[in-house]
């Protein structure tokens, strides 16, 4: 099956150079208000970009270090140079997992490689690591879609979901993981409608997924961060759905933090919460969700806003009172038992133990 590299209206935010030097990323920092692109052409510049949050989004940041890994291997492709590169690539930010899933991939695909063969085989491994996130995310779609059905079928009506963060287009390589079920509803005539929180401190909801949502003429309405239980005690949402940085082994999900409070107003309303897991986003190395590691960003992302003046520009304004201390705590952790399923690219499956080993041993 041929699958599109994204969902109508939405934009592919990385694409490799033809030459094999380059690639062009989408600059996510200045949307909604401007299209900006960057082109990373070191994997200094690649860790930047990941860090900097230049691109972002789990799937996405693994397949970016991937290809950094490969920019490196032009120059280099001795061993010490291998180890070096993917230490360094995997520093640059901590919590979602695929990034170190896509740089041991690169690993185990070159290590058994003279180093001549190196540089070639880690750009067409790369390349292969976005075309397949582009697949898997369009299965997720497929898998979910069928929540949005039976929601509408129960409603007989306009759907609605509450999503949290971005988990679109915009964080993988096309089609999104929370999003592609809404892509694939939307596409197939299901009548739809989206609360995007708009996920402070960086509104990635409000300035991301609204802008995707936009641009593929899904109806949506952006909502305060706290508006979600509101909305949820007024009979207004009919699934929560939303993507993941990190799965423990036992079901525990880590996301943009925020999530475990719209997971906690789901289970007190009845309301299903479904998240989109990609199994490369699974780490059945943690026992659980207390042993993922929380990255703690810029205090000024909190005390800060960006945003559009009556001008036209572009300008950051400060929030908070001069001298106030400000935490930033980028995730939070959902409890499994607060899940009612993981949507993967294989289907549906619990958020626990033994079906998440199943999962990897491909017996799900």
């Amino acid at each position: 099956m041929t699958v599109p590299a994204e969902a109508p209206g939405a934009l592919r935010p990385l694409q490799p150079a033809d030459t094999g030097d380059a690639v062009v990323v989408v600059d996510q920092r200045w949307l909604p208000h401007e299209l900006r692109h960057a082109t990373l052409s070191s994997a200094q510049e690649v860790f930047a970009a990941i860090r900097d949050m230049v691109v972002r989004g789990a799937p996405l940041i693994g397949a970016t270090a991937a290809f950094g890994l490969a920019l490196q291997l032009r120059s280099d492709a001795g061993d010490a140079a291998l180890e070096q590169g993917v230490r360094h690539l995997r520093g640059a930010r901590p919590t979602a997992v695929n990034l170190a899933w896509a740089l041991e991939r690169m690993q185990r695909r070159l290590r058994p490689l003279p180093a001549a063969a190196r540089a070639a085989a880690a750009w067409a491994e790369a390349l292969a690591i976005a075309e397949e996130d582009v697949l898997v995310n369009h299965a997720i779609g497929r898998h979910g879609l069928p929540l949005l059905q039976a929601a509408a079928a129960r409603r007989a009506g306009v759907v609605n979901v509450l999503t949290h963060c971005n988990a679109g287009a915009l964080a993988t390589c096309g089609w999104g993981t929370a999003t592609a079920p809404i892509y694939l509803a939307h596409a197939a005539g299901l009548p739809l409608h989206v609360w995007v929180d708009e996920t402070r401190p960086r509104n990635q909801g409000a300035a991301l997924t609204a802008w995707e949502l936009g641009r593929a003429g899904v109806p949506h309405t952006v909502v305060s961060d706290n508006a979600g239980g509101h909305l949820m005690r007024q009979g207004l949402v009919d699934l929560v759905l939303v993507g993941c940085d990190r799965v423990a082994a036992n079901g525990d999900v880590c996301n943009k933090v925020g999530t475990y409070l719209k997971a906690l107003a789901a289970r007190d309303n009845g309301v299903p919460f479904h998240v989109a897991m990609p199994t490369s986003t699974l780490d059945r190395s943690l026992p659980d969700g207390g042993a993922i590691p929380v990255e703690q960003r810029s205090a000024r992302e909190q005390t800060h806003v960006w945003g559009r003046d009556g001008e036209g520009r572009v300008v950051e304004v400060q929030v908070v009172p001069d001298g106030s201390v400000a935490a930033n705590p980028a995730f939070d952790v959902t409890p499994a038992r607060l899940v009612t399923s993981l949507i993967t690219e294989h289907g549906l499956v619990a958020a626990e133990a033994r079906a998440l080993a199943a999962l990897t041993e491909g017996r799900a």
